[in-house]
This record gives C-alpha cells, sequence and structure tokens, in this order.
C-alpha cells in the first residue's frame, strides 16, 4: 500500500457513517481496558506503596495530579490538531471531535489544579502561589471555558468551529507554557519534570527523579487516563454527530411544514 492510500484510508474516517460504525465496535473493549488500567493503576498506588520520607502519605496525590495534568495538556493539543484539520480539510467530524474534547480537558485541568492545591498546600505551606506552571494552567483553564462558551454561543456550527479554531490556536500558547513553564522561568514553586526525564537514561541528570516504587503504579494510572480520555473523546464526537444529525433534519421537516 502506497503512502497516498494509506492516508486515503486513514482520511475514510472523517466520514460520519464510517466513524460512528468503527468506534461502536472498538468503544465497549475500550471502557473495559480503561477501568482496569485506572483500577490496578489506583489501587497499586493509594494502596500498596508506602508514604514517602519527605511527603509521607500526601506524594499519593500524584496518581491523580499527574494524570490530568498530563491529559490537560494533550488535551488541547489534541484539540489543535483536530481544529487545523476542520480549517484545512473542512471535515465536520473533525471540529466536532475538537468540541467534544473541551469539557473532558477541562475537568482534566480542574482535577489538576484542584489536587495541586491539596498537593501542595502541606508541602508549600500555600493552597495557590502565583508560580508560573500554577498561573498557566489556570489562564488554559479559562481557555477551555471561553472555548465551549463560544461553541454554545454561535448558531451557525462552521462559524463556530471556524472561531474556536482560532481560540485554540491562541490558546495553544498557554498549553506549550504549561508543559514548560518551570524551563523557561527558573523561578516558582513547582518543581521541574521528576516523571521522565531525558538525562536519567544516559546517566547525565542528577536531578531528583521519582522512586520505581511510585513510578510503576504511576505509569498504568497514566496510560488509565489516556485511555480514558480516548474513550470519552470517541463516546462524545458520535453525541456531537448525532446531534447535528438531528438539527439537520429538524430543519428539513420546518422547511418543508
Amino acid at each position: 500500500m502506497t503512502q497516498t492510500s494509506k492516508l486515503n484510508s486513514l482520511w475514510e474516517y472523517a466520514n460520519p457513517k464510517k466513524f460512528l460504525s468503527t468506534t461502536e465496535r472498538f468503544l465497549p473493549g475500550l471502557w473495559i481496558v480503561t477501568a482496569l488500567c485506572l483500577a490496578v493503576g489506583l489501587i497499586w498506588g493509594f494502596f500498596f506503596t508506602g508514604d514517602d520520607y519527605k511527603q509521607g502519605s500526601t506524594v499519593k496525590i500524584i496518581y491523580l495530579h499527574v494524570p490530568a495534568a498530563l491529559m490537560a495538556i494533550n488535551a488541547w493539543l489534541m484539540m489543535l490538531v483536530t481544529s487545523l484539520i476542520w480549517v484545512v480539510r473542512r471535515h465536520h467530524v473533525s471540529a466536532l471531535a475538537a468540541r467534544a474534547a473541551a469539557p473532558v480537558g477541562a475537568v482534566f485541568t480542574l482535577i489538576a489544579l484542584v489536587t495541586g492545591a491539596i498537593w501542595g498546600q502541606p508541602m508549600w505551606g500555600t493552597w495557590w502561589e502565583w508560580d508560573p506552571r500554577l498561573t498557566s494552567f489556570l489562564i488554559l483553564f479559562l481557555f477551555y471555558l471561553g472555548y465551549i462558551a463560544l461553541w454554545e454561543a454561535i448558531e451557525d456550527p462552521d462559524t463556530a468551529a471556524d472561531l474556536t479554531s482560532v481560540l485554540c490556536l491562541v490558546g495553544s500558547v498557554f498549553a506549550i507554557l504549561s508543559r514548560y513553564a518551570v524551563n523557561f522561568w527558573n523561578q516558582g514553586l513547582h518543581q521541574g519534570a521528576s516523571v521522565f526525564r531525558a538525562g536519567a537514561v544516559t546517566g547525565t541528570d542528577t536531578a531528583e527523579k521519582v522512586s520505581n516504587v511510585y513510578f510503576y503504579p504511576l505509569l498504568i494510572c497514566m496510560i488509565g487516563f489516556v485511555l480514558l480520555f480516548v474513550a470519552l473523546v470517541f463516546y462524545r464526537t458520535g453525541t456531537e454527530i448525532r446531534a447535528r444529525r438531528i438539527k439537520a433534519l429538524q430543519a428539513r421537516e420546518r422547511m418543508s411544514a
């Protein structure tokens, strides 16, 4: 199969009927795998790992905070990709997928902010600090809310998709800042990356890395959150497609009446 034919076969899933039939076939199994990963990761992390010698039992918030923060950023980047596909190819499924992902990403961002505050209070002595990463995450959350509100405020779906795509492009700056804020500004209370470090593999990074005792259940939780995001976006995109069909049928009935 040539590269062109592979790409054409991929674009077939931009057809709403093809998308629905495919996701409906895979979603039941995806939900099961997601539930297993989350159950194993969270139970292992919360009940079968010991307290940290510095942070005590509060370290176990990592199993919610880190996966939620990871998906808060990546959900917006996924929305950026699907929005760009809409702008370039005008595939409605891509625009609806971006719309479907926004509430999911907003919830992940809120979980990251709340768990970060709960974790930060005993560690930093404060619930909130205008730290570069915390501030950029808060702004990202506001962009999520603005994105959702813009979709709801505009009646014409194509116009809404165009304007939200522009908003998504602007908000991507803060998604990137949320990920790399600690590297951009050498200040603030939030620590740098401690889960995946390139230098830790080569031996050139001497900074503290999360212990394997916490890393393995955390990795399973992260996989579970990724799968949860995919499953929710597939499910919600299908719902958006059906809602769009219903509106189209209602519009035809009004015109024919």
